[in-house]
């Protein structure tokens, strides 16, 4: 049976943009764009993980985030479990932190970025709500 990997992501929104970083090729996935975020540790919530893991991988502080949505996607090769929060509230500037790509996109360009499978129904939640 295939442990699934529990994942916090941010979807990262100021001025109708959103914040995305490539991941690094030697990664699962690898050279995909992806709204930033990583593993929820043990003994940690969601909120800390997130937390966490904004400030490490694009040295922002959150403030606030509110669910997004939720989903479960088999890879294959691995199964992650996505929590995905909307963040329009933190302090700093969001500048990728280990050595990836980063860039500010419009929805309009959302949907012609390649990422991974399980992304693109953050997406259309995106589109769905009207941000």
């Amino acid at each position: 049976m295939t442990k699934v990997v529990h994942v916090a992501v941010g979807v990262i929104y100021k001025k109708q943009q959103f914040f995305l970083t490539k991941r690094l090729d030697d990664a699962h996935q690898g050279g995909k764009w992806e709204f930033p975020g990583g593993k929820v540790e043990k003994d940690e919530t969601v909120h800390e993980a997130l937390h966490r893991e904004l400030k490490e991988e694009i040295a922002i502080d959150t403030l606030a985030m509110q669910p997004l949505i939720d989903i479960n996607h088999d890879y294959g090769d691995k199964k992650v479990l996505l929590e995905v929060f909307l963040v329009d509230q933190f302090i700093g500037e969001p500048s990728a932190q280990e050595g990836q790509g980063q860039g500010w996109f419009s929805v309009a360009q959302l949907t012609s970025i390649d990422f991974p499978k399980a992304n693109e129904a953050i997406v259309n939640k995106i589109i769905e709500l009207g941000l």
